[in-house]
């Protein structure tokens, strides 16, 4: 590494170093808020390490969102349908099938009763199924949104269409708008990690599902597996402190002579900023997936120990530490609701590995103080049709109207939302769409959907595409 009398006086130390740079760009990003009123995040200027204020009071500081891909049954999981028990074994009504988009005959034919009971919890009375009884005793921190609708019926397009807004999957994902929009308030741990769990079938994880579409790669999640942790965060065994001090430093110098010459382009301001947030990582980390701090009442909760929720309510547990120490945006992938031969099968098996650990969450980030502000999102690319597929009791898939849920962040629980029609076919009352949806979300954290965008070809994008209506019956 150069010494100082060959710097001549150039060589910064790597802690003033980095601190200068970010100081630098704070003032770029208050610049920017003073000159336009957007909001823009520290990323967007360079920096990755810093928060951003909200256009409008937020209700909530972060989210965790359950994606459960494959498509859970609405009608046997939150919205009760005591018509389709009732004409169970017809076909749908010529009536009602007039008014779906068009279908495959197989999809209108034999309407199969759900297996589940329906029954009211809480002091709000909100139905829930009996296929998830842990869930079902949260009921009065839920948000129930019926009316879910759109018109992808394909696992991989459709999960791109809930996590990105369009079935292309070209688009930034969801959680990478949040990063972009509001940053982060933990310099040490990225503000966007992501956990892909239970794949089974034909239902892998859609890599754009955590891809940053058009905007730098800054902004993408960060995939972690929940028992291990961060990849290749460790110190390599035969670098010391030491020596990786004297190269971040070598690093720093090599990286601020260019920065001088670039005139601080702030793309070089964001590898110097990379570098530190790896290095505050090697501390951080390890720490957060340090399950062992946990108390065994804490575990014995989660179910994080035993079969079959063990991996979900690790994962689970994961989230809630997450975002107790200030990560922004938490994605639980938990794939495996794909209900075609046999619906029982598939979602008794799946609500075995899931209901608890959920459950599980809402509880502990409620006795911790901390379900105020973090946002609860359960939802999967679609729901289920209400007719049997085939002969084997199962159900195919059906984005027309489903069903997700809400809890926390500022969410009037104990409610449910639109609604389907009487066989739970497709959305007729309060319909709300992803981008609806998405506008709802950004709200809570405080992010005007129109304020937040970004250049790209020609044209200012924004999360939401052509804009979305934000859901306001879902907040208190």
């Amino acid at each position: 590494m150069p010494n100082a009398a060959e710097n001549h006086g150039h060589e910064l130390p790597r802690r003033k170093l980095f601190g200068d740079a970010a100081a630098g760009l704070s003032s770029v990003a208050l610049a920017s808020l003073l000159s336009d009123g957007r909001t823009v995040s520290a990323a967007e200027a360079g920096s990755s390490n810093q928060a951003v204020a909200p256009h409008q009071k937020p209700t909530a500081k972060s989210i965790i969102w359950l994606f459960m891909a494959g498509g859970p049954s609405q009608v046997d999981t939150f919205d009760p349908k005591p018509e389709l028990n009732r004409l169970a074994g017809q076909n749908v009504p010529d009536s009602l099938a007039a008014n779906l988009p068009r279908l495959k005959e197989a999809s209108l034919v034999n309407l199969m009763a759900s297996p589940y009971r329906f029954r009211n919890y809480g002091e709000s009375g909100l139905p829930v199924s009996d296929l998830l009884p842990h869930i079902a005793r949260r009921a009065d921190d839920l948000c129930v949104i019926r009316s879910m609708h759109h018109l992808t019926p394909v696992h991989g397009p459709g999960e791109c269409v809930a996590l990105t807004g369009t079935s292309q999957g070209d688009r930034p994902s969801f959680g990478s708008w949040v990063n972009f929009g509001a940053g982060t308030t933990n310099a040490g741990l990225p503000a966007y990690l992501v956990m892909n769990l239970l794949t089974s079938g034909m239902q892998y994880p859609q890599a754009p599902g955590w891809s940053t579409g058009f905007l730098p790669a800054r902004y993408q999640g960060v995939v972690v597996d929940p028992a291990k942790g961060i990849r290749d965060v460790d110190m390599p065994l035969h670098i010391s402190k030491a020596d990786r001090a004297r190269q971040l430093e070598l690093i720093g110098w090599l990286n601020q002579r260019h920065l001088k010459w670039m005139k601080h382009h702030p793309e070089i301001v964001a590898r110097i900023q990379s570098y530190e947030t790896a290095d505050r990582m090697q501390t951080t980390a390890p720490e957060l997936f340090d399950l062992a701090s946990e108390t065994a009442e804490t575990h014995q909760l989660y179910g994080a120990d035993v079969f079959p929720t063990k991996s979900v309510g690790t994962a689970c547990l994961m989230a809630r530490r997450m975002v107790e120490r200030g990560v922004r945006f938490v994605q639980v992938r938990v794939g495996g609701w794909d209900a075609h031969g046999n619906l029982t099968g598939n979602h008794n098996g799946m609500a075995g590995k899931t209901d608890r650990p959920v459950a599980a969450l809402l509880t502990d980030l409620k006795r911790r103080g901390l379900l105020d502000d973090t946002l609860v999102v359960w939802a999967g690319e679609f729901g289920r049709t209400p007719t049997m597929e085939g002969l084997g009791k199962g159900r195919n898939h059906n984005p027309l109207g489903y069903s997700i849920w809400l809890a926390g962040g500022g969410v009037k629980g104990g409610q449910a939302i639109g609604a389907t029609d009487d066989l739970g076919y497709a959305a007729i009352e309060r319909p709300v769409s992803v981008s609806d949806f998405y506008a709802t979300l950004l709200h809570s954290l405080g992010i005007d959907q129109h304020e937040l965008t970004w250049s790209h070809h020609g044209r200012d994008e924004i999360a939401t595409n052509l804009g979305g209506d934000i859901v306001h019956e879902v907040f208190a």
